[in-house]
């Protein structure tokens, strides 16, 4: 099978790497120029995945026709704020065969639409059985160094999940399919949004029972928006759900942790993203959580005290005393 990876963030440089070990090709589409010289002369990607040496596998190029026309599986890897004018160049030269496998975690800002449903709204209807979502615990550093990695790939039609599954699995890193793709999307997005609010707690030291609580009501949120537009509840117990909430919120690999934490420091988030190459999908994530928790009906406190702290200027102890002293509850809804 030919396979492209389009993006050569973190987690595109690793899939690169890991599907390239499988013996087999891969072009690896580079935005950058600076990158681009580097993995071609040096098989090295310093900036977003230094000490890493690079399979002799991958192709770089920064041809977006060249990545694209008579690829048989097209992985997207690029964020979810610039997904879609990507798709707008990919569009002339992809075939309705290629299957799709997003493996950006967020939502479109102005369109509140998860990934799949920006690849549709560009490409068409004839891809929507080709759209597959790759999600889960796995931080790329950690897939590129080979450790055990689990994730979850979903589609609408689970033949072509399975010829992912089958494809990019290997010895430490395994696939489990789903056909819940807004349940596996939700979950991937949502977890970044309640890891800027780890990354407050972890910040302004409220200890572990917080971090406990934390996760276990961001799980209830999540679930509660995904169950509203259609989700199976059961998924966000799986990799996409608690799974990467977990690592996120705990590991201190995670970007949008690491945002939180300088939050709850007193830095502003223009500030943040300045010193940032890499992007923190949690931070835009949260205007559009926001937005489709107000849609739905759905009450998501943890969600849009994040939102409120990034966007609105409330400070993290103020939005604090705001969760504590919220009206008190009955705990037990859906699985959670």
């Amino acid at each position: 099978m030919k396979t492209s990876v389009i993006g050569a963030g973190s987690f595109g440089t690793a899939l690169s790497n890991l599907i390239s070990s499988i013996h087999r090709e891969v072009i690896l589409w580079v935005y950058e120029n600076d990158v681009f010289e580097e993995i071609l002369t040096k098989r090295e990607n310093s900036i977003y995945m230094p000490g890493i040496k690079l399979n002799e596998n991958i192709k770089p190029t920064r041809n977006i026709e060249e990545a694209v026309r008579d690829i048989d599986v097209l992985v997207l890897a690029v964020p979810s704020h610039v997904l879609r004018n990507v798709l707008n160049n990919i569009k002339p030269f992809i075939s309705e065969k290629t299957i799709l496998v997003s493996v950006a975690k967020g939502i479109e800002n102005t369109t509140n639409f998860l990934m799949a449903e920006v690849i549709e709204s560009v490409l068409g209807e004839n891809f929507a059985n080709n759209i597959c979502v790759l999600s889960g615990p796995s931080f790329a550093k950690e897939v590129a160094e080979k450790k055990p990695t689990l994730v979850v790939v979903a589609s609408r039609d689970l033949k072509k999940a399975e010829i992912i599954q089958k494809n990019f699995s290997n010895e430490f890193f395994r696939i489990y399919t789903s056909d819940d793709i807004i349940g596996v999307e939700l979950g991937g997005a949502v977890k970044n949004v309640i890891a800027i609010a780890a990354g407050i707690s972890e910040g302004m030291s409220l200890g572990y029972n917080a971090m406990a609580a934390l996760i276990t009501r961001g799980l209830a949120e999540m679930t509660r928006l995904g169950v509203a537009m259609g989700a199976n509840p059961l998924t966000f117990k799986g990799l996409s759900g608690v799974g990467d909430l977990v690592l996120t919120c705990t590991g201190s690999l995670s970007r949008n942790r690491q945002v939180g934490i300088k939050l709850a420091q007193g830095m502003k988030i223009n500030d943040i993203e300045g010193q940032m190459r890499m992007v923190a999908e949690g931070v835009k994530t949260s205007k559009a959580v926001k937005n489709l928790a107000e849609k739905y009906g759905v009450e998501m406190p943890i969600s849009e005290s994040v939102y409120n702290i990034i966007y609105n200027g409330y400070s993290p102890t103020n939005a604090l005393k705001e969760l504590m002293q919220r009206q008190l509850k009955f705990e037990r809804e859906f699985v959670i």
